[in-house]
Order: structure tokens, then sequence, then C-alpha cells
């Protein structure tokens, strides 16, 4: 009866609501991005500013350039060198095609079939990269040499007699036309291809392929429904890597080809190096950016992902 009886023990007083601690080392990220955007601010977005400055100015290397915002020479610019425009695009999808027909079976290969062989396959594909850009172009001008192998097998295939139809090349010489241009892009730039690819086929789950089986899906359906879906941002990617700098190369144009097969890239170097007609350069340096990003924009769009590598 005294337990029933004894009064309850007093209430705790109460306590004023007591704020969460403060979380230190909020800011941390921030100052760790700060080193790239300050590299981004002094190395891309100065010069793009610069150039944009450049492209609507007038005058004279002599006598000094003054922006008086003359927007024409964009027009003049694109008026007078729209050929080398449409020639960049069209030798960049060819080598962008070339480099996804070649590389994709050898991604396959390297995710799905290489066993013990995939790192020595992944070293082959980026040995290219421990040589210099000019020296693996220039390396080209001996393999397609008029008296080299290559020529003599195309010739007894009479495979130069059909590109001659087409117009890749000139009787039977290969060096200095549009099909040595193209073999040297998507030579240069097929590691760009192949390493996005295989990125994204690694990453499929084997047990896919397995119940595709089980479920009586031939070879065939199977790549078509199955893997190639699943690898399209590694195609996406690689495609995107693959064309974007080729429709900006000159190097290959100027070694491989002719006047001929000047791409746009060898008339904006031109511009600016040896007429030194800087605001024309400019123009055609943001004319070629904008048509980029446009094609880029759609095709990412039209090809239903956004998944990029």
């Amino acid at each position: 009866m005294s337990t029933l009886t004894e009064a309850p023990p007093p209430l705790a007083p109460a306590t004023p609501e007591q704020k969460p601690p403060r979380k230190r080392g909020r800011f941390t990220p921030y100052w760790l991005l700060l080193p790239g955007l300050l590299w981004l601010i002094v190395f891309f977005a100065l010069p793009m500013i610069y150039q944009a400055s450049t492209s609507v100015q007038t005058g004279s290397l002599e006598e000094g350039y003054k922006v008086t915002w003359h927007f024409a020479t964009y027009w003049d610019a694109l008026s007078e060198y729209w050929p080398q425009f449409l020639r960049s695009v069209f030798y960049a999808a060819a080598a962008t095609i070339l480099c996804l027909l070649l590389g994709y079976p050898l991604a396959y290969l390297i995710a799905f079939r290489a066993g013990r062989w995939r790192n020595l396959i992944m070293i082959l594909v980026i040995a290219p990269f421990f040589t210099s850009f000019l020296i693996r172009t220039l390396a080209w001008k001996t393999i397609l040499a008029d008296s080299g192998p290559v020529v003599g097998a195309l010739n007894t295939l009479h495979i130069l007699d059909l590109t001659d139809w087409l117009g890749w090349t000139a009787g039977d010489r290969v060096l200095a036309t549009p099909l040595a241009v193209v073999c040297g892009l998507t030579y240069n730039f097929l590691p760009f291809m192949i390493l996005p690819l295989y990125t994204s086929l690694e990453r499929i789950d084997g047990r896919l392929h397995e119940a595709a089986g089980d479920l009586y899906a031939r070879p065939w359906t199977t790549f078509r429904k199955v893997t190639f879906p699943l690898s399209m941002p590694g195609v996406v990617s690689g495609t995107l890597l693959t064309f974007i700098p080729a429709a900006g190369d000159y190097v290959n144009a100027e070694l491989l080809g002719s006047t001929d097969t000047r791409m746009i890239g060898n008339v904006i170097q031109t511009q600016f190096l040896r007429i030194l007609d800087y605001p024309t350069a400019a123009a055609l340096s943001f004319i070629l950016m904008a048509a980029i990003l446009l094609m880029v924009t759609i095709y990412i769009r039209r090809s239903g992902t956004e998944d990029l590598l």
C-alpha cells in the first residue's frame, strides 16, 4: 500500500532545445574544387573570351586590331570556307564509322573472350599513345607509299579501281587522297573508340546472356536485344571522343593529304600562323565549335541515352 500511495518522482526540468553541432569542414569540397575551377577559368574561359573579342575586331597586324563588333566576319568566313567545313564533317564521320566497325569487335573480344590475354591486348590498344601523334602520322606516309605493299595489294585486288571511281583515290596512288586522310584519322583515334566500348561492355552482367540463352535466343538475337543496347553508353562516348577531335584535326590532312583534302583545321592554322588574319581565324574557330555542339546535342538526344562514361 505504501508503494501505491507513494508520490511519483518529480519531472526533470525542461532543457532548452539544443542545436545540432555545426559540421566542420563543410567548405572542404569547395576548396578542393577551387584549383580545377581556376585552371578552367585561366586556360579555357579567358582564352575563349579573348578569341570572341578577336572575332569581331577589324584592322591589320601593322595598324593593330580594334573591337568594332564586325559580325560580318562570321558570314564572310563561312561563305568562303564552307567546302572545308563539309569536308571536315565528312572525313570525321567516315573515320568515326570505321573506328566503330573496327573497335566494337575488338572491344567485345577483350571484354568477353580475351581471358588471360586481356591485359596484353589492352596494352597493344594503348601502345600508340607511347609515341608522338606526329610520328604515328608520318609512319603512314611509309605504309601508304606508292611502291609499298599496301598499295600493291590494293591494286592486285582491284580495290583502287573502286575507290578511284568513288573519288577516294587518284589512279594507283593513295597518298595525297581522301582515303589516306581518313586512314590516318581512323588509326590515330581508334583507341578513343575502343576504350569506352570496352568499359561499357565489361560492365554488362554475364547472367543476362545466360538468361537470353535459356530463353532460346540465338547469339545474334542476344547481341541485338541485350549486348548492343546495354553498350550504347560506350558507343555514344566512343563516337563523340572520335568525331570531335577528328573534325578539328589538321595534322593528318597536312601530312597525308593535299590542297584538295584540306580540312577546316588547316584553314584555321593558315589564318592564324601564315596569313595572320586573326579575326577570320577566330570566327572560323567559333563556327566550328558551334557546329560541333549542335551536332553533338542532336546526336545525344537521338541516341536515347545520357549515361555517358
